[in-house]
């Protein structure tokens, strides 16, 4: 069938059936086409397709099969018209900001992403004369001060990393809008399962395959989604020149993971809001952010524009640093990583790792304490989970 025919099935039948194209093998499973190169019928074939004249495989750091497949499905889930595979999440954000700013750009991003993206906009691309303002998640009046003239692009991520901020993202594409800007979404805690941006009005998705998309912390890979003339005229040719190409293994991988991506975010979900209920209940925890708690001041806004309330929250014990990291090292089954989106239950220090590099002001903006701990939920049994936090939480 035609990429256009799978918008017609069900999120859960895509992440299945869209994107596959058997071989002459007839195999029921995906190829792997772990090959650099390829080979023309004659010299006029290879012109045509260096030319453009025709379509068809040309050097696979921005034509291969496998990651064709990958971003073909990936698109069917999100609603899009076109994917475009990178080779890491930050690789993705680093094209579309490569593909759509210039010197003299103005970005308004909100201080809720993740810290290497907050570094990107702040340090690197500030480097090529590249305005960036920071802007609170949920504070429209905010986004609508912080526009320019010469503002190219809204970002951000919601639910934020890690507490879980959500902007609404139809008035923010409205907005953006209005002003002639586009609006990039970080869709990489929700995924197309639980939330879809462009449905929204969004004009780009990016992802980080190695969280959800992979769920089993196998591989480093990204995307961007969304329309295929932007992505074609001003992103592809970024890709194709600099070379932050996914590899056609780890293109399998999230292939494959796409797969299961339904049943698995239904499972995150399940048990991260039996935890977040749990935490609630513990004396020595202060606060629990997590979106699916009828607590949390924008849970009628996650009912309103997700399908799902996501496996990551973060919570705030009593005392500092000191007691997160007795809690950290007092887990005998949790992992201990920065990671997340994983099946296996992970928990980290935000302060002291994903956004350690960020400067002590723009952590406080962001509300990144030093007894803040996030908490990636996995599939393991909901009580074998919370008795691995009690260990450390009881003994404060």
């Amino acid at each position: 069938m035609s990429d256009k025919d799978w918008q017609d099935y069900s999120i859960e039948t895509q992440g299945i059936r869209a994107g596959q194209h058997r071989t002459p093998e007839g195999e029921h499973s995906d190829a792997i086409f772990p090959t650099s190169s390829y080979v023309f019928k004659n010299a006029e074939e290879a012109a045509d397709r260096f030319s453009g004249r025709i379509e068809g495989n040309i050097y696979s750091r921005f034509t291969n099969p496998t990651v064709r497949a990958f971003e073909q499905r990936l698109a069917a889930m999100e609603g899009a018209e076109y994917a475009l595979a990178t080779s890491s999440g930050m690789a993705a954000i680093n094209t579309v900001c490569l593909g759509l700013l210039k010197a003299g750009s103005h970005v308004v991003c909100s201080r809720n992403v993740f810290g290497n993206t907050t570094l990107t906009f702040k340090n690197i691309m500030q480097r090529f004369a590249v305005e960036t303002t920071f802007v609170d998640l949920d504070d429209i009046d905010a986004w609508q001060s912080a526009i320019q003239d010469n503002t190219t692009f809204l970002f951000i991520e919601t639910p934020s990393n890690p507490l879980g901020t959500l902007a609404d993202i139809k008035k923010l594409a409205d907005l953006a809008h209005q002003h002639n800007a586009l609006l990039i979404v970080d869709n990489v805690y929700c995924t197309p399962v639980l939330q879809k941006p462009l449905n929204l009005g969004a004009d780009l998705v990016v992802h980080s395959a190695t969280k959800y998309l992979d769920g089993q912390g196998r591989c480093v890979g990204g995307a961007i989604v969304g329309d295929k003339a932007l992505i074609i005229e001003k992103l592809l040719p970024i890709l194709k020149t600099t070379g932050p190409t996914m590899s056609p293994f780890n293109a399998w991988v999230f292939h494959k993971g796409l797969e299961t991506l339904s049943l698995r975010m239904e499972k995150h979900c399940q048990n991260a809001m039996e935890v977040a209920q749990w935490l609630e209940q513990q004396p020595t925890v202060e606060k629990v952010y997590y979106t699916g708690l009828t607590s949390h001041p924008q849970h009628g806004l996650a009912k309103q524009q997700q399908t799902g309330f996501g496996g990551i929250l973060s919570f705030t014990v009593k005392g500092g640093q000191e007691n997160a990291w007795s809690v950290i090292d007092s887990t005998q089954m949790i992992s201990i990583t920065a990671n997340l989106g994983d099946v296996k239950t992970m928990i980290t220090h935000p302060e002291t790792t994903t956004h350690g590099r960020l400067s002590d002001e723009e952590r406080a903006a962001g509300g990144i304490t030093d007894n803040l701990l996030r908490l990636s939920v996995g599939l393991e049994n909901v009580e074998d989970i919370t008795d691995d936090l009690a260990r450390g939480l009881n003994a404060l």
